[in-house]
């Protein structure tokens, strides 16, 4: 199983306070260049509004260079991933335990964990392979989640949770810390609205992330799309109305295949697109 050593990771990750002392185990690609990272934790047993506000905001993020960070878990966790697998954003998996098929926890959750790998994301573990989970090893994970993210994302949590850890954590970190409010009469609110309480911020749209995250809310707003030529402007509007890949844009464009693909590589140049997992999307 890949190794690498703590010198190879992320610096985000070598600088917190008790970083990895030897390395990680890691499975997939698990950091790529050029993508913002965002940790989404919250209840192993969220609401109805809770799964409906997250599976919104992963697919108004969709397209944009982000890394979905969570823990495999059930509940919040498992919906980041498959949010984030479904909207074709780069994920990445901290279980509690050792990353052997045999021990991953939960065992429900396997074939997800496969989802990832397949997709282009990654797993990631301190634990020898075959470390199953306990009690102190969920915490410990927790840690390496807020030090590899730039932002955490708080969807629900009770008062007393691991959730609350990684946010705790984060701040330690220096990570923005983002919450989204719930209804008074939810215990699974408690958590978020403390933090929010706490100097947190408050999210109520995809925007609120991206602003935090660095990333632009709209280039539509910052592109002229009368200084492209024309050949530029019937590619940009094809990757407008939806990510695609290149064989679409060739064939959609109705350019030949060679201009075709010199028109992308501009707008790539240009930082107006970017290709990920086989499609280009609009930076």
């Amino acid at each position: 199983m890949p190794f690498i050593d703590t010198k190879d990771l992320p610096t985000n990750l070598q600088e917190i306070p008790d970083s990895p002392k030897t390395g990680l185990h890691v499975l997939g690609e698990a950091w790529p260049d050029n993508l913002k990272r965002l940790c989404i934790v919250g209840s192993r047993k969220p609401t109805d509004y809770g799964l409906a506000v997250l599976d919104k905001l992963l697919s108004d993020l969709s397209g944009r260079p982000i890394s979905i960070i969570s823990g495999l878990a059930l509940g919040i966790d498992s919906a980041a991933h498959r949010g984030a697998l479904k909207n074709q954003l780069h994920t990445v998996a901290f279980p509690g335990s050792g990353l052997d098929e045999s021990v991953i926890y939960p065992a429900s959750n396997r074939q997800l964990a496969k989802d990832i790998i397949n997709s282009g994301g990654g797993l990631v573990s301190e634990y020898d392979p075959k470390q199953k989970s306990a009690q102190w090893t969920f915490p410990r994970r927790n840690r390496l989640m807020a030090g590899l993210a730039d932002t955490v994302l708080v969807v629900e949590a009770g008062i007393k949770s691991g959730t609350l850890i990684t946010a705790r954590l984060a701040l330690d970190y220096n990570r923005d810390v983002l919450a989204i409010p719930g209804s008074v009469f939810s215990p699974n609110s408690a958590g978020p609205h403390m933090l929010l309480n706490d100097g947190a911020k408050l999210v109520q749209s995809a925007d609120d992330i991206l602003e935090a995250l660095g990333i632009q809310t709209s280039i539509a707003k910052t592109i002229d799309i009368e200084t492209l030529s024309d050949d530029e402007q019937t590619i940009y509007r094809l990757i407008r109305s939806e990510p695609r890949t290149k064989d679409e844009l060739i064939k959609l464009s109705g350019l030949d295949t060679t201009r075709a693909l010199s028109v992308i590589t501009m707008l790539e140049l240009k930082g107006i697109t970017q290709e990920r997992l086989g499609k280009v999307y609009l930076n």
